[in-house]
């Protein structure tokens, strides 16, 4: 009985030690993106549940440019201007910003759902957040700005998140 005993024992604790590392917390990453007329560098970015995540934006093009990720492409007035889904509300959060703008250009249709304004020739923005179980799944980065002409012309992305 005393051997059976020990055997659990060590199988109780191997289970624990095992199910403690799977859980571990993974680093925080930094990931620079550059902006320009009309395109994301890099156009793809792919994170991991568990990351909290900072993006750093800096626009080198001649106007500004904007950051949105999400789903399903809205258009207002015949134009593309967002997404229909957020993945920032989608998961409930409200990224930090550092720079930049989180309100549209005057004059520019309203957008739904998280965005991040980057000025002209070197202006630069930062965003972090936590990346969630519900953010899992294959999203688009894409910029809206001068009502959707940036977005039509090519200005948008990959944006995976790996469980």
């Amino acid at each position: 009985m005393k051997r059976f005993s020990f055997i659990g024992a060590v199988l109780i604790l191997a289970l624990t030690t095992l199910s403690a590392c799977s859980q571990k917390t993974l680093e925080p990453v930094t990931i620079p993106i550059e902006m320009v007329e009309y395109s994301f560098n890099p156009n793809a970015v792919e994170v991991s549940v568990g990351q909290e995540v900072t993006l750093e934006l800096t626009n080198n093009g001649l106007l500004p440019h904007e950051l949105m990720i999400g789903r399903e492409v809205k258009t207002t007035d015949n134009r593309p201007s967002g997404y229909t889904t957020d993945m920032f509300e989608t998961a409930g959060l409200e990224p930090v910003v550092e720079g930049g703008s989180t309100e549209p250009e005057e004059g520019e249709h309203e957008h739904t759902g998280f965005m991040v304004v980057v000025e002209a020739n070197g202006g630069k923005a930062t965003v972090t957040f936590p990346v969630t179980e519900k953010m899992v799944g294959d999203w688009e980065m894409g910029c809206f700005e001068q009502d959707g002409v940036h977005y039509t012309a090519g200005m948008k992305g990959t944006f995976i998140v790996k469980p």
